[in-house]
């Protein structure tokens, strides 16, 4: 009990030194091994949150509220394949449950199939109405599917039944499409004032007022609420911006043209991925959709099977040299096998856009040598200043400071570069505003860098229906425009930090800059 209090208050060194000690006492209490586990899931020790639950559920076959923490782990862990049987199973012996409900559709939504995920959330809504999360989660597979009215209504729904749900209100503002009204922003502004708001909604009605001000041109009040949310985001998720300096350090003296000549040969021959790369916010939802638009081309999302094959034999990137020619072929058919998940249609090639996979380009050239890779480059202040204004799920903590985005562009910048010079026409690279200036002619090159004919379709992409989840939703649904190029320039004064962090690779865009390495990449 102790323990549980001391987790219910976040006082997670207390809760853990309780459990260990508990444990070491008692190592079958199943249920304080759950309790184990879920502490180890908050802190982002995802591996060992699955190794604990594994264990209580063998300790406790039918212990069914850690079966359900199992599936929920394999699936934030991009694992949802392997969450759905433990679901099923779920079903079988607690088949009221609706948070089950929730969970599966969750996970199907995550595999692709929207369609039983929509279903699962209206048997839930249907025996409960008043449920605020739920209508959110619907809304959100509503918005995936291009059901905007209908995904609005729902985030709406949302909101009326728990006005200071935050992630409502940002749902809304990240839709792109929706214009905030006066009792809009005077809802949003007095849950603000109002003392039980939580850390989580709080960040969210920041980005979503910072929306609204943005919208009505009033720059200095947007830029305010956008640093407020990401000035307490980054104590959520923070980040080591000279630790991941390094990193891009180790994988550039690792990945030397002789390194990886004398790897030539291994790796799992198929040509099916097509890889994009980049930063966020950069294009790649643009040209996934024309991509997706191809008839031997299916669009899938953001995948985050290769980042979990990186780490699978140890420390990246050193051990990734460490592989024998057998072992790369296997690490690439282990990513075929996970992606098929994804794959709904006959299309022989298919799409993964995680953009964070630009520092992998070497891994997935090894151990998939005809997969195709596209970087998606767009002007680092417009670039930077976009991820900026997003507040993303997971997976970027870059993103919530304007000198820490910018150096994470310069390692983008300068790792790909890199990439070009040990392995020439390796990577094909999009620039987003040479997309916008002359559509037709960036898209005959990425299709020719395809090895795939021309088709009309691809010029046409916004009337495509496919599901698409990132932030760039309904963008891609819309013929292409320029606004998005210019959007930073009212922010201009506040960019000082993000100007100096990206240094000399502002003035050499879109061409990168010849630059060394820092000296100790450890």
């Amino acid at each position: 009990m102790e323990a549980a209090e001391a987790l219910t208050d976040n006082r997670l060194d207390i809760a853990e030194r309780l459990l260990k000690a508990h444990l070491k006492d008692d190592p079958f209490d199943a249920k304080a091994i759950r309790m184990l586990a879920e502490l180890a899931a908050r802190i982002g020790r995802w591996a060992d949150a699955e190794n604990l639950l594994r264990r209580a559920v063998e300790i406790a076959p039918s212990f069914t509220a850690a079966r359900a923490n199992l599936a929920l782990v394999l699936g934030r862990m991009g694992r949802p394949a392997e969450a759905l049987p433990l679901l099923d199973r779920l079903f079988e012996e607690d088949g009221d449950n609706l948070g089950h409900f929730n969970l599966k559709a969750a996970t199907l939504g995550k595999l692709g199939d929207f369609g039983a995920a929509i279903g699962l959330y209206e048997q839930v809504l249907e025996r409960s109405p008043k449920q605020a999360r739920v209508w959110l989660s619907y809304g959100h597979m509503l918005k995936t599917i291009g059901r905007l009215d209908d995904g609005v209504a729902a985030y709406r729904r949302a909101i009326d039944i728990r006005p200071s749900l935050g992630e409502a209100w940002f749902s809304l503002a990240n839709l792109k499409t929706v214009a905030f009204a006066d009792d809009d922003i005077a809802a949003m502004q007095a849950a603000l004032a109002g003392g039980d708001l939580t850390d989580d909604d709080r960040v969210h009605i920041d980005f979503a007022l910072g929306k609204a001000m943005h919208d009505r041109a009033q720059w200095a009040e947007a830029f305010e609420y956008y640093a407020a949310g990401n000035a307490l985001r980054r104590t959520q998720a923070p980040h080591d911006a000279a630790r991941f300096t390094r990193r891009v350090d180790r994988c550039i003296a690792a990945f030397t043209a002789e390194a990886l000549a004398g790897r030539a040969g291994g790796g799992d021959p198929a040509p099916d991925p097509i890889f994009v790369v980049g930063m966020p916010r950069a294009g790649s939802t643009l040209i996934e959709q024309i991509l997706s638009s191809h008839s031997l081309i299916e669009g899938t999302s953001e995948l985050a099977d290769i980042p979990a094959l990186a780490r699978k034999h140890g420390r990246y990137p050193e051990s990734v040299l460490e592989l024998t020619a057998e072992q790369r072929a296997e690490l690439g058919a282990e990513y075929l096998a996970r992606t098929s998940v994804q794959r709904r249609t006959a299309r022989p090639l298919f799409i993964d856009k995680l953009p964070n996979n630009w520092l992998f380009v070497p891994l997935i050239h090894l151990i998939l040598p005809n997969a195709k890779i596209i970087d998606a480059r767009r002007h680092p202040l417009s670039c930077c200043f976009s991820n900026f204004r997003q507040h993303f799920a997971r997976g970027q903590d870059f993103a919530y400071d304007l000198a820490d985005v910018g150096q994470y562009y310069a390692d983008y910048v300068r790792l790909m570069a890199h990439v070009d010079a040990v392995l020439p026409g390796k990577v094909h690279r999009v620039i987003y505003e040479r997309m916008v200036d002359d559509t037709e002619a960036e898209v005959r090159a990425l299709l020719d860098y395809c090895g795939l004919e021309f088709e009309p379709a691809c010029l046409e992409f916004h009337k495509t229906e496919r599901a698409v989840r990132t932030p760039s939703s309904e963008q891609v649904r819309r013929p292409i425009y320029r606004d998005a190029t210019e959007e930073w320039r009212p922010y201009d004064p506040h960019l000082g930090p993000l100007k100096d962090a990206l240094g000399i690779v502002l003035d050499a865009y879109p061409e990168a800059p010849a630059q060394r390495s820092s000296p100790n990449p450890q």
